[in-house]
């Protein structure tokens, strides 16, 4: 087939159908990765678990995808993508039976490291079929359903968990993967054709190293709060290996002769720049919207599903604005859009820094609209342009690195972000408390040392106000921090090239 040909690398004849088992796969494994969270209270008792320790059932799962993923493109060469696909599915199915049927927080926790490896493969391989089942002319439409298929986990995940865990139980967290994961199974088995297999050899080395990098990072990201960051032991053994690792896959990488990610991988500077760009929206967009349940619930008082519902415009924006981008990536520049949405999503959070506790709903709906068109506009150019310059058979581990960008940037915002919100609680509290003297507060102190308990209990109050325009303080510290970072990305932008258009030759040097 010529490179400049509008046609499909991997021919189906029920496109349409095989869409919707690959993306009920990928909606399985996102939703997975955040319906967990708001059930882990409810754990405790079930599985014997302390507060510190069921954090673990969250750890677990993170850190065993972060590992495997690096492994996505060396398996799909070796067994196919077909056969890694349903057997990552068939994995995912049983790890979540198991975790559902869990007695114990041992078991729990073995069954979230398998699940984690089933779902590791999930999406770089959703992704890379998307991508190939579809003709280039295509591929903006296909990465908005498959965008919108990314989007559902972080929106949904929150809702649904704490839906599913207030009536019924917690364990239906993790049986509701199974009617997906049948529905996407039988609809693989029966649609997705065998693919050619390329097998490689393995780089055990390379993929040791980098998945100790990873795993500590994330290890380090997850529990350092906890464990108070570089004040134990803890915290800067897993930073060492991490760091240490970490040079020693890339020197590993550049000195072997068959490397684990194939040196073409390395060279294409559209799929370095992606990933990059990725990394900096996983931090934006994930951190973001970490926060901002915290601060409707927490500072404004809104239940759980009322502060799902106010929320919602983020959400039913961008896959609006995912599906006009899909369409119109056919004939703008990819970088334009990129550009226009990081500016939308830049101006979003820089409205963000003026709010206050006396607020609406009105303003988190229309900066949540705003955000969300941001969003949608970014993420399909970005996968058009991440991959136009990438040959068909480099995809999966094209696609691998891109979910593991996205995964460690959105860990670390969440981490960033979580460390600044507690710093700047503190210190705005110190600044605001050094305000109040017995001359400013709202009753005479002379009357308040005579009220006894009375007294006190106004004092507590008056601790209690500054404590919540301290933490507002400190959302708001945030939200700049995040509208920094994305100005930051912007000029990531001139080092990309515009892929060629579907009637256009396409010459890639590395093959």
């Amino acid at each position: 087939m010529a490179h400049g040909a509008d046609l499909p690398h991997l021919p189906v004849r029920h496109k349409g159908l095989l869409t919707l088992a690959v993306m009920a796969a990928v909606v399985m494994q996102v939703l997975d990765s955040t319906i967990a969270n708001v059930a882990l209270p409810h754990m405790e008792a079930a599985l014997g678990a302390t507060p510190e320790s069921i954090t673990w059932v969250l750890t677990s799962y993170i850190v065993a995808a972060a590992m495997a993923i690096p492994l996505s493109g060396w398996l799909a060469s070796r067994i196919g993508t077909r056969r890694l696909f349903l057997l990552s599915v068939v994995t995912f199915i049983v790890a979540s039976m198991l975790c559902g049927l869990a007695r114990s927080l041992p078991m729990m926790v073995a069954a979230r490291i398998l699940q984690g490896v089933g779902g590791a493969f999930l999406s770089p391989l959703g992704q890379s079929i998307m991508f190939n089942i579809n003709r280039p002319s295509e591929h903006g439409k296909a990465m908005a359903y498959y965008g919108m298929g990314m989007m559902v986990g972080p929106i949904v995940g929150p809702m649904l968990g704490g839906w599913l865990t207030d009536q019924f139980d917690w364990r239906w967290v993790f049986f509701i993967n199974v009617p997906f994961g049948l529905v996407a199974l039988v609809g693989l088995a029966i649609l997705l054709p065998r693919s050619d297999e390329s097998p490689r050899r393995v780089d055990l080395l390379g993929w040791a190293l980098i998945a100790t990098a990873v795993g500590s990072f994330q290890l380090l990201l997850d529990r350092g709060e906890r464990v108070d960051w570089f004040n134990s032991t803890e915290s800067w053994i897993e930073a060492g290996l991490a760091a240490s690792a970490l040079w020693m896959f890339l020197v590993h990488s550049a000195t072997v002769r068959l490397p684990l990610f194939p040196p073409a991988i390395l060279r294409d500077r559209n799929l370095l720049t992606g990933c990059l760009f990725m990394m900096m929206i996983g931090m934006v967009q994930l951190s973001g919207m970490a926060l901002l349940p915290s601060l409707l619930q927490t500072l404004l008082g809104y239940p759980v599903m009322t502060a799902g519902v106010v929320l919602g415009s983020r959400g039913i924006c961008m896959m609006a604005a995912m599906w006009l981008a899909g369409r119109l990536v056919r004939w703008c520049d990819a970088r334009l859009l990129i550009g226009i949405g990081m500016v939308l999503v830049d101006y979003s959070l820089w409205e963000m820094t003026s709010w206050s506790l006396d607020m609406d709903w009105r303003p988190i709906v229309i900066n949540g609209a705003i955000q969300g068109l941001g969003m949608g506009l970014l993420y399909v150019p970005l996968s058009v342009l991440t991959f136009g310059t990438l040959p068909p058979r480099l995809r999966t581990d094209g696609a691998g690195l891109f979910s593991l960008a996205r995964n460690v940037g959105g860990s670390t915002g969440i981490a960033v972000a979580t460390v600044m919100f507690a710093r700047n609680s503190q210190v705005s509290h110190a600044d605001l408390g050094a305000h109040l003297t017995p001359y400013n507060l709202p009753a005479d102190p002379t009357l308040l040392n005579a009220a006894g308990d009375a007294g006190a209990g106004v004092v507590s109050m008056i601790n209690g106000i500054v404590s919540r325009q301290a933490a507002m303080i400190a959302y708001l510290d945030d939200f700049k921090m995040l509208m920094i970072g994305g100005i930051a990305a912007l000029p990531l932008l001139l080092l990309a090239r515009r892929p060629a258009a579907a009637n256009e030759p396409v010459i890639h040097a590395t093959e």
